[in-house]
């Protein structure tokens, strides 16, 4: 796309390591870019590479006819874009928000825009900055699938795989925190068994071939799960709940005999437990997500 039409141009608010490569990948893209930060300085980088510096936030809204906001959450996004000479420089405007919150933030911060005149699509990046601009990128996005596919050019030029989710403001949210839980959680219990492993003796590198297995274990594990869960079916066969309820207990007994904090495994403990005394001590462990779902 040429870098000299109007129509090409993007504003980036926000130039934390995040924002700095959206900035990066839009100017390798050939795209006309604005950029503005709060704190002075931060934008020295995407100006060498030829973005154009704004004075203020509202002065580099007026620059571009879509603005991408990629801050820490809604509330510094909120600091910016809810005074009033910003919002009256976004009327008219696109506004992309990528920073990262709840779906009801997400909703709320939708509704605000459209009262204000402002053209509002909300979204998340699943992927670490090293893959902005390049082909592992992966970015969710909701809101008006009409003006998701008018900006679609120019938001594809961030690299990678573009997903509309629907028209629901919320849904590019609550697909990053259901998977950041999945990603923290797998991170919280990995951290853990490292310790309690190196408690024993047993060194990373030597537990790592065989936490792998793990992880590959679990891919076929969700598809599964999934289909369970939509079936409403929990067969339990291979490892119904009252083994894995008995498995769970060993690592909570090694850990208080090396003086290791099990509460994550105390909390699956505990959901597994909850599920068996219900009456589904045959039933596999995705059992746990519809009692959770209070299905």
């Amino acid at each position: 796309m040429s870098a000299q039409t109007g129509r090409s141009a993007v504003t980036v608010l926000g130039l934390g390591p995040m924002g700095r490569a959206l900035a990066a990948a839009l100017l390798g893209a050939g795209l006309r870019t604005t950029v503005w930060n709060r704190t002075p300085g931060r934008d020295a980088e995407a100006v060498a590479a030829g973005a154009l510096p704004a004075s203020s936030a509202a002065e580099a809204v007026a620059a571009s006819p879509l603005t991408v906001v990629c801050v820490v959450n809604y509330d510094a996004s909120d600091a910016v874009l809810r005074q009033d000479a910003v919002t009256a420089a976004l009327r008219g405007r696109t506004l992309v928000n990528l920073s990262a919150d709840t779906p009801g933030r997400a909703r709320e911060t939708a509704t605000w825009a459209e009262r204000q005149g402002i053209r509002y699509l909300d979204g998340a990046i699943m992927t670490p900055t090293p893959t902005i601009g390049t082909p592992d990128a992966v970015f969710l996005h909701s809101g008006p699938a009409d003006l998701y596919e008018e900006h679609r050019p120019v938001l594809e030029a961030l690299g990678g795989t573009h997903t509309h989710l629907g028209a629901d403001p919320g849904r590019a949210a609550a697909f990053d925190i259901a998977l950041l839980d999945i990603f923290w959680t797998a991170m919280s219990g990995y951290a853990h068994a490292l310790a309690l492993a190196g408690a024993e003796g047993v060194r990373a590198s030597e537990l790592l071939p065989f936490a792998q297995g793990i992880g590959a274990i679990l891919l076929p594990l969700f598809a599964e799960s999934a289909r369970d869960l939509e079936a409403g079916t929990f067969p339990g066969e291979g490892n119904p709940l009252t083994s894995a309820l008995s498995t769970m207990e060993h690592v909570v007994q090694l850990s208080d005999a090396h003086g290791i904090d099990a509460g994550l495994m105390r909390a699956a403990e505990a959901m597994a437990r909850r599920a068996v005394e219900g009456g589904h001590g045959a039933d596999g462990f995705t059992r746990v997500a519809e009692m959770l779902g209070g299905r």
